[in-house]
């Protein structure tokens, strides 16, 4: 374990990692904090390792990132929408066993109809994907214009049309459009839009004050801005993203509210505990090194951690019960972020 200065030391090294790849002035932001091991954090009582931030928030107006900036999460946001959906199961609307098709009705008919809530969760739906992760991030990957992406129902001509890859049940593939369905069917089961859904049972509870999911076309002062590099200039990724994030990514955060979050998370502030300890648990019959439970990975030692990357998005936050550690890092390419997470998780684990 290192000491402040110790930390410091290896995530500047890693940031000229990142900005050698890039420039001096993307921007990354990391916060690690220790709480005794088996306390919640969030609380503000626990021992701040590292504060840190490097380049800038927002290239146009040469405005530096600081401790306290937004920042987009890309995939990582998909604990909140599992959390609203799993709020549902505990107030008796939604069961893990309900299928997609008895909301869906006679959208998507691709979809198996055996694929449940609980499949969709742990990314176990088999479900046709609609999105390439793999694909070159400065490519324009959506099929539809991206400012026609604001509801959940928006979503269903670009999830229709792709085949089931898998029974239900019987394997596993990182799947987007899944948690878009989730999203469809929480905000038709609740009657309630499916953003206002995770505002009132997911970020009100964990106390999360400067997380939601603002436009990208009109971002508060304080979020940080997303680029990439297209014809060797940089851009913002306005034009790659939906306009509003959704079911599967988009939520903007800062390093201060996922450490509320996994607070909140914890201590069955959001879900009750039953719920929180399925969510930490692979699925039955699930090979263990998916590492995936319903909306978590996760990791070694009990460890839970949410990830993201897209166009101009980096994120990782991670919460270790065994040794109290809680940290966050982001950053504003699909790639800064990395160096300095795998240059902490390497001295933190030392």
């Amino acid at each position: 374990m290192g000491d402040d200065d110790t930390l410091r030391k290896v995530a500047d090294e890693a940031f000229a990692v990142a900005a050698a790849e890039a420039d001096e002035h993307v921007g990354v932001v990391a916060r690690v904090t220790r709480d005794a091991p088996g306390a919640l954090p969030g609380s503000g009582a626990g021992e701040v390792l590292l504060d840190a931030t490097w380049g800038l928030a927002d290239r146009r107006h040469g405005l530096a990132m600081t401790p306290r900036h937004r920042f987009a999460t890309a995939s990582g946001c998909k604990g909140f929408t599992a959390l609203a959906v799993l709020s549902l199961v505990a107030d008796g609307t939604l069961d893990l066993t309900t299928t997609a098709r008895s909301l869906l009705r006679d959208d998507l008919p691709l979809v198996d109809d055996a694929v449940t809530v609980e499949h969709l969760l742990s990314h176990r739906s088999g479900i046709g994907e609609y999105l390439d992760d793999d694909a070159d991030v400065s490519e324009y990957l959506m099929p539809v214009p991206v400012h026609a992406l604001v509801d959940p129902e928006d979503y269903l001509p670009v999830l229709d049309g792709h085949p089931q890859a898998f029974a239900p049940g019987s394997g596993f593939a990182y799947c987007n459009g899944g948690f878009v369905v989730l999203s469809v069917l929480a905000q038709r089961a609740a009657g309630v839009p499916f953003h206002e859904l995770v505002r009132t049972r997911v970020l009100e509870p964990a106390g999360t004050t400067s997380t939601g999911y603002p436009r990208s076309d009109a971002l508060p002062g304080d979020a940080a801005v997303g680029y990439v590099r297209v014809d060797g200039q940089w851009r913002s990724n306005v034009h790659h993203l939906p306009v509003v994030g959704g079911g599967d990514g988009g939520a903007y955060t800062t390093t201060l509210d996922m450490e509320r979050f996994w607070g909140a998370l914890l201590g069955g502030r959001i879900v009750p505990q039953e719920l929180v300890a399925r969510m930490r648990r692979a699925p039955e019959g699930a090979d263990d090194g998916d590492g995936y439970g319903l909306g978590l990975w996760l990791r070694d030692d009990d460890a839970v951690a949410l990830e993201g990357m897209d166009t101009g998005v980096s994120f990782w936050s991670t919460h270790e019960p065994a040794t109290g550690l809680t940290w966050t890092v982001a950053g504003t390419t699909a790639d800064a972020a990395w160096p300095v997470v795998r240059a902490l998780r390497e001295t933190l684990a030392g």
